[in-house]
């Protein structure tokens, strides 16, 4: 097989891991809150975080060695291809605030969601994390999305 069509296709399929475990983890913890029980909570923010390790991260290690391999077989320089070059950056923009502020906020949602009791309200501490991932998480969701263009269309 062609091994420009194997990267190619691994790439693809690192890039719908990726992408998909982002996009339908976000949805589900934002309706696991809307909820408020407790149990609903405390499950999907375990998932998340679990997710987020096997799903995101297996699709960005796809993307990265797969993206990178294809470029270096064909000795494609990355950072002067403009199409490449955004494409590399957007990528680490949204790794970036992935590895910053998300997964830490998770790992924070996670501890506070282990504590929940049932005679205590959720804390105050779990809804404002929350918000700043819903905020965070939109942010770093939109940078891969613009990666499709740059994907697809390839501007010069």
């Amino acid at each position: 097989m062609n091994t420009y069509l194997l990267l190619k296709s691994l790439h693809i399929l690192g890039v719908v891991l990726f992408l998909g475990n982002i996009i339908i983890t976000g949805w589900w913890k934002v309706m696991a809150d809307r909820t408020k029980n407790k149990h609903i909570i405390a499950f999907a923010q375990r998932q998340v975080t679990l997710t987020d390790y096997v799903f995101t991260l297996g699709g960005v290690l796809l993307v990265l060695v797969t993206g990178i391999g294809n470029t270096m077989l064909h000795e494609l320089d990355y950072f002067m291809i403009k199409w490449l070059a955004w494409g590399y950056w957007l990528f680490v923009a949204s790794g970036i605030i992935w590895v910053a502020i998300l997964l830490p906020v998770q790992i924070k949602q996670a501890r506070i969601a282990k504590q929940f009791s049932e005679e205590e309200p959720i804390p105050k501490q779990y809804w404002k994390l929350g918000k700043l991932w819903i905020v965070f998480g939109v942010l770093a969701t939109l940078l891969p999305l613009a990666n499709l263009y740059w994907m697809v269309f390839k501007p010069i």
